[in-house]
């Protein structure tokens, strides 16, 4: 197996971007992920997306986005895990360098959510077991709900119990020039926050919105030798599934997934959680963060919603640094696109150019991506070449 190293990233901030198209917006990711890796070229295009062929009307982003990007030629096709596409269309680029089948491999996350002004829920159902949830008329939030209200209800916490996600994520963006929401949350907004699925408010969910981010990954020995940034090992890839349907699972508040993905991750890495300088969960819902840290093994059992303190009214940096630039919920959500969003911003900690948002001496990272109800899980760990 040969090394893999990210050699160049780019990304567009996540937003509304009423005036570009799906098109554009991949493009310009991809143009300037190959500038940051010092012009180096492709010999594949792995492309994670979930709602282009829905809300786009548009499919064959392979043809589409290697022709506008000036890539003819080359392999190229979507790749889809519901939320965590951009995360499974990673791993599919480090699987194609690490076994040799090629050198260079472009990675796109791309969504286009703001085409259309009404049927984007409904379009998200599409990761709910559709026979058994969605057509009965549930919802993501509306499984996150039921996940939160069990969570509270067994271990009798109090409704605010998940404030401190949604805090930390609004308190790291303030400085993050890219997020959506820019602008610290207090503990009393929280409270009053309006329920989206009772017990979950708007608080706990993730905004969706347009996005592309790209990353170049590469043989460590073909880095371009005058690269003016260090490149980022891949220590270690998993994707592991779960029952889709919530009602098929034994333990509603195990995410098994996410349990067998990072750990697999890790012993591939040769690294445990707890030798990480950062995580990056998915916060796409409050409860999705917490059951991702117990699964982690960073929490016991009905602890993960203590891992972010809040003292005081005042939310605290935890032992290992999560939502570094504001994570899914203040940055914005861009669905399939998310998890690349997530390794880039792992990237650029480890890299020492995160600016404000720096973890001092960032040097490890695990990065994990959720599809559905956590019935996908990817995850992935990375490490300064400098380390």
């Amino acid at each position: 197996m040969s090394e893999v190293v990210i050699s160049g990233v780019g990304n567009i901030p996540v937003g509304e971007h009423w005036e570009l198209s799906l098109r554009e917006m991949g493009t310009k990711a991809i143009q300037d992920a190959i500038q940051d890796a010092g012009g180096l070229r492709p010999q594949a295009l792995y492309i994670g997306n979930l709602l282009a062929s829905t809300l786009s009307h548009q499919s064959n982003l392979g043809a589409l986005l290697t022709e506008e990007a000036g890539l003819d030629g080359i392999e190229s096709y979507t790749v889809e895990a519901a939320e965590a596409s951009g995360a499974a269309a990673f791993r599919m680029g480090y699987l194609a360098v690490a076994s040799g089948y090629v050198d260079n491999v472009l990675v796109l996350g791309v969504e286009k959510v703001t085409d259309v002004t009404d049927g984007v829920e409904n379009a998200l159902t599409q990761v709910l077991d559709y026979d058994y949830e969605a057509v009965q008329g549930l919802s993501r939030a509306g499984a996150a709900g039921l996940l939160m209200q069990r969570y509270l209800h067994e271990y009798d916490l109090p409704a605010d119990a998940l404030k401190g996600f949604p805090m930390l994520a609004h308190r790291n963006a303030v400085s993050n020039p890219q997020a959506m929401f820019q602008k610290a949350i207090r503990e009393e907004s929280y409270r009053k926050a309006p329920l989206l699925s009772e017990p979950l408010s708007l608080f706990d969910a993730a905004p969706v919105a347009d996005g592309a981010a790209a990353v170049m990954l590469t043989r460590s020995d073909l880095l371009p030798p005058d690269l003016p940034q260090p490149s980022i090992r891949v220590l270690g890839s998993s994707l592991v599934i779960d029952s889709l349907s919530l009602h098929d699972r034994k333990d509603l508040l195990k995410f098994h997934a996410a349990q067998y993905s990072i750990e697999r991750a890790c012993r591939q890495a040769a690294l445990l959680p707890t030798d990480m300088d950062l995580f990056e969960v998915d916060d796409v819902f409050s409860i999705y963060a917490a059951l991702s840290l117990e699964a982690a093994g960073l929490a016991e059992n009905g602890q993960g919603w203590q891992y972010v303190p809040v003292e005081d009214g005042v939310v605290q940096t935890p032992k290992i640094p999560l939502l570094t630039f504001g994570g899914g919920k203040a940055r914005g959500y861009p669905v399939a696109a998310n998890g690349m969003y997530q390794l880039i911003e792992a990237v650029q900690q480890l890299r020492g150019t995160a600016g404000e948002n720096q973890v001092p001496n960032a040097r490890r990272a695990v990065v994990q991506s959720l599809g559905g109800a956590a019935a996908t899980a990817v995850t992935h760990v990375l490490e300064c070449c400098d380390a």
